[in-house]
């Protein structure tokens, strides 16, 4: 009996192992289930593209925006320089200021045909009562006789007290501002190809942080999972994970987004009605600190800014128009002449004509119009004056302004490259104290997050100091 309870007390002893294996078979089986069911539940990365330097994102980004393209047709090779060549061509705002400066070189040929004599050819023939006269509807009395002539008449401007010379010198002033205007249009236009260039880079550059921004965190997320399955970590850890893969994603769409916008402005500034695909090539020359001087800057926009030069040359144009109307006072003097011959005619009328003869018109009183005309144009040449004064007051100010911009973006180069250093290595630490167990999940995180931050920054950052340097050229001796 006693052998019998013996036995009895040993069988759980030696069932107790194999109990304990199934209840962990069944924990695991369990524990691998639910983690299914969370990575179920996670959305959906885009799969990320092979990871690139920030040196290559150009690059990257272009192939991995002509690969999404549907189009059989190449990507467009395209540097900044090609940029501003193809948008001289095609952009329609610069053919129109073109366009519109040459028609106004025509207005100065329409005020020198005053200088040239004016001759024109009549054919007239009438059958009249004989006998008759015109006697109503004004103060001469002539007599009208059947006839059939043919002549021409020659009127020649003598002078005119220097009316006409100044109308041709203000069309020939004005003609000069319209080109200036032409060139300031295209410096316009020049200007947000280099913004549309350079932004488009940036977001290309943004679009490549992101997909490896994408990247490390998914393999963040597989390493937690994996250690989280194994009771290594606790949920939170895999859930902060599972959090910045999500944000990182979120990330990689917008980034994708703001590519395909910065694509579609750069094609509309080009002058392309549909979205071109452009492969975008960095600018390999050096990068140069901005200069010193910036009076010397503020000088040379005086001297070569079109938008000084356009007002300039309307002002001296106002001023010579003030003189033209002044010179409406003035008599004006013509020489006249007409010959002509009469086939048939009545036996009074001879059988031709001819006569010569000098007009003078002298201006007496015509309700002081001459004299309010001339007052106008007064007070427009001050205007343009004042106006010619507050555009060097604005490009002054904007030219110190681009100046303090660009000095601003060289700063940043160096500011955001430490920053960038700084949190390479802070994501390694607090990568290393992680596995070690000496870090929690919220560190890991954060070193993340400003690691992703540095990196935009200093993408930014490269692409926004060549911009500075692109509009402090503008702003004084234009692209």
């Amino acid at each position: 009996m006693m052998a019998v309870r013996g036995r009895l007390k040993t069988i759980p002893a030696m069932i107790v192992p194999h109990i304990t294996i199934v209840l962990l078979a069944v924990n695991v089986w369990a524990q691998g289930s639910s983690f299914s069911a969370m990575r179920a539940n996670l959305p959906s990365a885009p799969l990320p593209q092979s990871p690139t330097q920030a040196s290559d994102t150009a690059k990257a980004a272009a192939s991995s925006q002509a690969s999404s393209q549907q189009s059989a047709a190449p990507a467009i090779i395209l540097s900044v320089k090609d940029a501003e060549n193809l948008a001289k061509k095609n952009n329609p705002q610069i053919s129109v200021a073109r366009l519109t400066a040459l028609a106004s070189q025509q207005v100065t040929r329409e005020a020198r045909s005053n200088l040239w004599p004016t001759a024109h050819i009549d054919l007239t023939a009438v059958d009249a009562n004989p006998g008759s006269r015109i006697a109503a509807g004004a103060l001469n009395n002539p007599a009208v006789y059947q006839r059939a002539a043919v002549g021409t008449t020659v009127a020649q401007l003598l002078t005119d007290f220097g009316r006409t010379t100044n109308l041709i010198a203000t069309a020939n002033l004005a003609a000069k501002a319209e080109n200036e205007n032409a060139v300031a249009t295209k410096e316009q236009i020049l200007l947000a190809v280099d913004q549309a260039f350079y932004n488009a880079l940036t977001m290309q550059g943004v679009l490549a942080v992101a997909q490896q921004t994408v990247k490390d965190r998914q393999t963040v997320s597989d390493q937690v999972g994996a250690l989280y399955k194994s009771k290594l970590k606790s949920e939170l850890d895999f859930s902060f994970a599972n959090v910045n893969l999500a944000q990182a994603k979120l990330l990689l769409l917008d980034a994708q987004n703001n590519v395909n916008a910065a694509q579609a402005s750069l094609s509309a500034v080009l002058g392309f009605q549909s979205l071109q695909d452009f492969q975008l090539v960095e600018d390999a020359t050096p990068l140069a600190a901005p200069s010193g001087n910036v009076d010397d800057l503020i000088t040379s926009a005086f001297a070569q800014r079109p938008e000084i030069l356009a007002l300039e040359f309307q002002s001296e144009s106002a001023r010579r128009f003030r003189k033209a109307e002044r010179d409406l006072l003035f008599p004006d003097v013509q020489a006249l002449g007409t010959v002509g011959d009469t086939p048939v005619r009545n036996p009074i009328i001879s059988s031709w004509y001819g006569a010569v003869g000098v007009n003078i018109d002298i201006p007496v009183f015509n309700g002081f119009l001459y004299t309010a005309r001339a007052r106008e144009a007064s007070l427009r040449a001050q205007a343009v004056r004042e106006k010619l004064r507050d555009l060097r007051d604005r490009i002054a100010q904007d030219v110190r302004t681009a100046w303090l911009n660009t000095q601003t973006a060289y700063d940043r180069l160096t500011v955001t490259q430490q920053l960038l250093d700084e949190a390479n290595l802070s994501l390694k630490l607090a990568q290393s104290r992680y596995n070690l167990g000496l870090g929690s999940i919220v560190e890991l995180s954060q070193a993340q997050l400003q690691q992703t931050q540095a990196q935009i920054g200093n993408v930014q950052a490269g692409y926004g100091y060549r911009l500075a340097l692109a509009t402090l050229q503008y702003e004084t001796t234009g692209l």
